[in-house]
């Protein structure tokens, strides 16, 4: 075998095995999140989802924020026009989280149906895309839009 024919099927061989290793960690590094819907979904079929670690992308229900006194503990209600959850955060409250605003919470669902959130992401509509298609359509992304004007 020629040294050139060596040379190319190592460089096959070499780039074959990173293309394989790129296209299969795609599945581990994608971040993905649930509706409040496939979230019960998920619960109903399988009671033992509770208490599992989750992500989860909502609208915040107008009305329903209560901050504590001290200002680093809440409690609101999500939705995404089907199901709706109330969730328990305590830690930093972004400056972009008010009534209506899309939200993504990290955490887990309590036996009492309360979703216990570690983390809290709102979305500011001034710097991120639309909502995904799958929940434009839902009653409570279309009453958050008619509530808040866009500028």
């Amino acid at each position: 075998m020629k040294a050139r024919n060596k040379f190319l099927l190592g460089g096959v061989l070499v780039l074959g095995t990173a293309g394989y290793l790129m296209a299969s960690s795609i599945d581990e590094t994608a971040t993905y999140y649930l509706t409040p819907s496939e979230l019960a979904g998920k619960v109903t079929a399988n009671p033992r989802f509770v208490q599992n670690g989750v992500k989860v992308g909502a609208r915040v229900v107008s009305g329903t924020i209560v901050r504590q006194p001290d200002g680093r503990e809440l409690t609101f209600k999500m939705t995404d026009g089907a199901h709706t959850y109330d969730v328990h955060y305590r830690g930093l409250i972004p400056d972009t989280f008010t009534d209506g605003v899309d939200v993504v919470v990290e955490g887990r669902l309590d036996a009492s149906g309360t979703f216990q959130a570690t983390t809290l992401l709102a979305k500011c509509a001034s710097r991120y895309e639309n909502a995904p298609e799958k929940y434009q359509q839902t009653p409570g992304y279309q009453q958050g839009t008619a509530a808040t004007p866009r500028a």
